[in-house]
């Protein structure tokens, strides 16, 4: 097996004042950490000749409360992206790294009408990918580099690189795959506006089934799209778009069809 399933969560004080996000134990520091453990032992037992099951919501939550007191050891209560690996052995590893405190609820760019509101102050940058995708999976892995192929033509770094992007580079880039369906970016689900609703490509396309994703499409926040809804040719220059994952919930960008210059920090999943 040449990789190991990954979640990516997040362990934010904030999100203790979140109902949504609470757990079977009540209130959770952690962004959906049990869509989190659903999902891995889902992709595990799908790959069973692979990976041993054990896999559970309690050791996956007792390994992030261990990798989160060692790291906030006399630095106080640090927000943090907290990285699971589940190896095929059944070995779960993590690591932690510090983000930016949540100061609001991280779900409520997915209620925001492009066509009513007003728009946000800030929003990313997103470009699209300059050639077709195959070989993307909905499960979580630790093999990314179709999404770092995607990275790299857009003047983005692959993740975990200490280089600095292009100058020109975008935020975030979006994938599409060989029938020109969009898929997702390359560290994000995505959703765009249609018929007075945020629309997401469905599974089929080609995208990871990410945790906040599940959770929007249960909320009606989002919707699947219907088969080819998503094409190149329906994306517009300065659209808005919805993006979500389980580090940075969900931000709102605007489509560049042509190289602008990125305006602002973003944490990746």
């Amino acid at each position: 097996m040449s990789y190991a399933l990954l979640a990516s969560t997040r362990y934010d004080p904030f999100l203790l004042s979140c109902v949504w996000n609470n757990d079977l134990d009540g209130p959770s520091p952690y962004l959906l950490l049990h869509y989190q453990a659903d999902r891995l032992i889902a992709s595990a037992a799908l790959n069973d000749k692979a990976f041993r099951h054990g896999t559970t919501l309690s050791n996956v939550k007792a390994l992030c409360d261990k990798v989160v007191r060692e790291h906030n050891d006399f630095r106080g209560e640090t927000a943090l992206k907290v990285r699971v690996v589940l190896n095929p052995s059944g070995e779960l590893s993590a690591t932690a790294t510090p983000v930016k405190e949540f100061t609001s609820d991280p779900t409520l760019p997915s209620l925001f009408n492009p066509i009513t509101d007003l728009p946000p102050t800030f929003a990313l940058t997103i470009h699209i990918d300059t050639q077709p995708t195959s070989d993307t999976i909905s499960l979580k892995t630790t093999d990314r580099r179709a999404y770092d192929d995607a990275r790299i033509r857009a003047g983005l770094q692959p993740l975990g690189s200490l280089d600095p992007p292009a100058n020109d580079a975008p935020d975030d880039v979006i994938l599409y795959n060989t029938r020109n369906v969009v898929t997702e970016s390359s560290v994000c689900n995505v959703a765009f506006y249609r018929n007075r609703r945020w629309v997401t490509p469905p599974l089929a396309a080609g995208c990871i089934s990410g945790v906040l994703r599940r959770w929007l499409i249960e909320q009606h926040r989002i919707f699947e799209a219907v088969e080819d809804e998503l094409t190149l040719n329906s994306i517009k220059d300065d659209e808005w778009v919805l993006v979500s994952n389980g580090v940075i919930g969900c931000q709102l960008g605007r489509i560049k069809l042509h190289t602008s210059t990125k305006t602002g920090d973003y944490v990746k999943d």
